[in-house]
C-alpha cells in the first residue's frame, strides 16, 4: 500500500517543490517551475518542472529542452540518486515522503548522501556488463562504420539494461552500450547508455532500441566526459560517442573526449598540460555555440583552438557517407601539418 508507481507519484506531486529542493539543489524556484541543467541536478536551466498544477498539466513532470527527455519525480529521484532497479526507487521515494516537512531545504549531508549514490551506481552498471566484441555493442558501431570499439575499455555491453519512458510506462529491459564516463584523473562519474534494437539495424533509427529516448547519461557529467587515449598536448573534443569514435578511426593515436551534449561540450574541463585543443563541430546551432563557448574557455587558458567542420551534419555521418579514406583526407586539411604526420600519417590516394 502506498507504493504503486501512480500512488507514489501523486504524492510526490503534491510536495514537489520540496522534491526539487531535495533532489535538484542545484537549480532554483522560477514562477511556477524549478529550473535545472537536467534530472542529475546539473547546474543550469535547461530543464523545467511543473511546480503548481493546472487543469490540463499535474505538477511534478518535467521536459529537459536540451535533450527532449520528459518525465515524473519518480524519474528525478531516479536519476539524481543513480539508481538502477524500480524497487530501489520507490524506497528511496517512501523514504522521502515519511522526512518531516521543517519549510526549508535538507541538510548538506542528505544532499550529499543522494548524489553520492550517482557515480557509485554508474560504476556498478559499469562493472556488471560486458566487454564489447562479439555482442550487438559491436554490431551496432560496426554497421556505423565504426572499426575502433574503444581498445583502452571505456565501452562495454549490457543485455538487458533498464529503461522507463514515462510515469505511465512499464520498466523494460533493452541491450545497451554502456560508455564510461570519467574526470581528467580517469575516476568514473557516470555512463552513458545506448540502448539498442536487438532486430537490427535500420536507416531511421541506425541501430537503436524503438523507444523515446534511445540515449541517456547518468552521474556526474559537468566537465566530464567519455574518453579515449589519455590527452597531453593534444586533444580533440566533440558531443556524441559516435561522432568522436569516426574520427578516432580516422585519427587512432589522438586523444578524443566525447561530452554527451553541446552544453557539456561547452563546459568541459581541460587538462593542464593541453598546448593545442580540436573542437569537432556538429552542423547546428547549438553545436555553433559549444564551439564557441569552449574555445573562449581555451583561448583564455592560452590553448590554441581550432574548430573541426564536418561535410554534413557530424563526422559519423560524413564516415558512413564518403567512407575512410575520404574522411581522413578532409582532416588533412584542418589538422596542423604536425598533427597529420603526428596522428593520421600519410593519406592513400585510392581512398582506403
Amino acid at each position: 500500500m502506498g507504493g504503486q508507481p501512480h500512488d507514489l507519484t501523486h504524492r510526490l506531486a503534491r510536495e514537489a517543490e520540496e522534491v526539487c529542493r531535495y533532489y535538484l539543489s542545484n537549480g532554483q524556484r522560477q514562477g511556477s517551475y524549478w529550473m535545472v541543467g537536467d534530472a542529475r541536478n546539473t547546474p543550469g536551466r535547461s530543464m523545467f518542472v511543473r511546480l503548481i498544477a493546472s487543469p490540463k498539466r499535474p505538477a511534478g513532470k518535467w521536459t529537459d529542452a536540451a535533450t527532449g527527455e520528459h518525465g515524473d519525480l519518480l524519474d528525478i529521484i531516479r536519476e539524481s540518486c543513480g539508481l538502477l532497479d524500480f524497487r530501489d526507487v520507490a524506497d528511496e521515494a517512501r523514504r522521502f515522503l515519511n522526512l518531516p516537512r521543517s519549510g526549508v531545504a535538507p541538510s548538506k549531508f542528505a544532499h550529499s548522501r543522494a548524489l553520492a549514490a550517482s557515480p557509485q551506481a554508474a560504476a556498478r552498471l559499469f562493472a556488471i556488463s560486458q566487454p564489447v566484441a562479439g555482442t550487438l555493442a559491436e554490431t551496432y558501431l560496426r554497421e556505423r562504420g565504426i572499426a575502433v570499439l574503444g581498445e583502452d575499455g571505456e565501452l562495454r555491453f549490457h543485455h538487458r539494461c533498464y529503461y522507463r519512458s514515462d510515469e505511465d510506462s512499464e520498466t523494460e529491459t533493452w541491450p545497451a552500450l554502456i560508455a564510461r564516463v570519467t574526470d581528467l584523473q580517469g575516476r568514473i562519474t557516470g555512463v552513458h547508455r545506448t540502448w539498442l534494437d536487438p532486430d537490427g539495424f535500420d536507416r531511421v533509427r541506425l541501430g537503436k532500441a524503438p523507444v523515446a529516448t534511445p540515449r541517456r547519461a547518468m552521474g556526474s557529467l559537468l566537465g566530464n566526459a567519455v574518453r579515449f587515449g589519455a590527452a597531453d598536448d593534444v586533444l580533440t573534443a566533440g558531443e556524441g560517442i559516435e561522432t568522436m569514435l569516426s574520427l578516432h578511426c580516422a585519427a587512432p593515436t589522438m586523444p578524443m573526449a566525447a561530452a554527451l551534449s553541446a552544453n557539456h561540450l561547452a563546459a568541459l574541463l581541460l587538462p593542464l598540460t593541453l598546448r593545442r585543443l580540436y573542437i569537432a563541430r556538429d552542423a547546428d546551432a547549438a553545436g555553433d555555440l559549444a564551439v564557441a563557448a569552449l574555445t573562449e574557455r581555451a583561448i583564455a587558458a592560452g590553448i590554441e583552438a581550432i574548430a573541426l567542420s564536418p561535410r554534413l551534419s557530424d563526422f559519423n555521418e560524413d564516415l558512413r557517407t564518403f567512407g575512410l579514406g575520404e574522411l581522413r583526407s578532409a582532416l588533412q586539411f584542418q589538422f596542423t601539418p604536425l598533427d597529420v604526420a603526428r596522428f593520421i600519417g600519410p593519406v592513400a590516394t585510392n581512398g582506403s
